[in-house]
């Protein structure tokens, strides 16, 4: 099965976890002393702020490493699509720092989960209904390459 995710592009051929480390340093330092103004500033119009970014990438880790966690514990787990702009209109209130907080937690606790995973645990399969049959492997490499992916937008942002 391959691990070919919408992302690859993104992670290019890093491995998974170092570069899941080394995205987390670099949100922390770009975003850290960030003003609650420069978390509304988008890197075109009509896009997201960074504020709402990071957001989405918290939703994200949470609904990936969910998934993984789910697909290990249950058997022929299928896994369910979501719609990441009805996840954002629900959640507006986030601040940009706690968003932040909450998106470099999210990283650690994946990270950590994921390293601590053998061969057999990253070849157990899922179904989804986009992707068709997934390993959790597979996620690992959507995760941090779907990192990479946003925090090209951050620091485009972070340059205005």
């Amino acid at each position: 099965m391959s691990t070919q995710t919408p992302y690859s592009k993104d992670l290019g051929d890093r491995e998974p976890i170092g570069a899941i480390r080394d995205s987390a340093g670099r949100y922390q330092r770009l975003l850290s002393g960030w003003t609650p103004a420069q978390f509304e500033r988008s890197y075109a119009p009509g896009k997201w702020t960074a504020r709402q970014i990071l957001i989405h990438l918290a939703q994200s880790e949470l609904a990936l490493g969910t998934r993984a966690r789910m697909a290990l514990s249950t058997p022929n787990y299928a896994a369910q699509a979501f719609n990441q702009d009805e996840w954002m209109a629900k959640e507006q209130q986030l601040a940009g720092k706690d968003a932040l907080d909450a998106l470099l937690a999210l990283m650690t606790m994946n990270r950590t989960f994921f390293d601590g995973l053998s061969p057999e645990d990253l070849a157990t399969t899922l179904s989804h209904p986009e992707y068709g049959a997934l390993t959790v492997e597979w996620i690992l490499n959507q995760l941090a390459g779907h990192q990479i992916h946003h925090l090209a937008q951050l620091e485009q942002i972070g340059k205005q």
